[in-house]
């Protein structure tokens, strides 16, 4: 198991987030946020602004963009990471890539930083300084109730219900986990390896303004359910843990109908997701979440 394990959030850690959602658009049709909020984010974005973030990949160097969240001194506000980062010179931001087992080249250092920073400030003063902040004080007290319940909890079963379903089996050389809430990316999640560091963005499961309904959460396990093949899944899954490819081949159907299916029942929390650093391997079926639906179900009936 881990040596450590951590819960934080600053407001950069969301500035982050939100900036993720937008250029992964992959995931715009499976976030909550919808692809409502990608289009009502662009237009008010400057046309050149737009073009440039249409352009960026999830890939090695936004990897890198993304680790600068966490490298800035505690305590920032949004406004200090942009001017931490904007001061920082190529022998500082090597030293601090390499001493997180990341080394970016030295000769393409300079031009990463003046785009990205680029990039974060414009991000900041068209989108981020102007996002709710009820959400982040949300997100404030989710960290403050999280580290309370690391306190209750052995560390496995603090993990599983903070991240609601995810196992990280042990592996050599990965000796940290930091646990931080996200709001822009709910229900998915975001992991990333920095050296002997793993960063998990989780679902925090926090929904503004849905007090005197059904938890958004419990109404999308109820909707998970609600469908044959993702019971077969389940069924499929009480026999122990399968791979993707065991799942495909159970269900006889195509791997993006499978994985729909699968990424459903995983943002519901009905699936235990196995991670062995960075890389999921094989789903289980989580029963302590079904049992808990039923609790919640019959108080939501009863309560009434």
């Amino acid at each position: 198991m881990f040596q450590q394990i951590d819960i934080k959030f600053e407001p950069v850690h969301e500035f982050m987030n939100s900036l993720h959602s937008y250029i992964c658009r992959k995931s715009h049709k499976k976030i909550d946020l919808a692809p409502c909020w990608a289009q009502e984010t662009r237009e008010k974005l400057t046309p050149e602004f737009a073009l440039t973030l249409d352009d960026m990949l999830v890939n090695g160097d936004w990897s890198f963009a993304y680790l600068m969240a966490f490298l800035v001194p505690e305590g920032q506000s949004v406004e200090g990471f942009l001017s931490w980062f904007g001061r920082l010179n190529v022998h500082e931001l090597i030293e601090l890539f390499a001493a997180n087992g990341n080394e970016y080249p030295e000769e393409d250092i300079e031009v990463f930083q003046k785009h990205t920073l680029s990039m974060f400030e414009q991000w900041y003063e068209q989108y981020f300084k102007h996002v709710d902040p009820d959400i982040l004080q949300a997100l404030d007290r989710e960290k403050q109730a999280r580290l309370i319940r690391m306190q209750e909890l052995p560390a496995e079963e603090f993990i599983d219900e903070t991240t609601n379903g995810m196992l990280f089996k042990p592996v050599e050389g990965i000796t940290e986990l930091l646990l931080v809430p996200q709001y822009h990316f709910q229900p998915l999640n975001i992991v990333s390896l920095y050296g002997s560091k793993l960063i998990c963005h989780y679902n925090a499961r926090i929904y503004l303004g849905d007090e005197d309904l059904i938890p958004t959460h419990d109404l999308r396990t109820l909707r998970s359910l609600g469908e044959k093949n993702r019971l077969k899944i389940l069924r499929f899954l009480h026999h122990g843990p399968k791979t993707f490819t065991e799942i495909v081949n159970h269900l006889k159907l195509s791997k993006g109908i499978t994985h729909d299916h699968i990424s459903k029942l995983r943002s519901a929390g009905v699936l235990y997701a196995h991670f062995e650093g960075e890389n999921l391997t094989e789903y289980s079926l989580r029963k302590r979440a079904l049992v808990q639906m039923q609790e919640r179900l019959m108080q939501y009936i009863e309560e009434g």
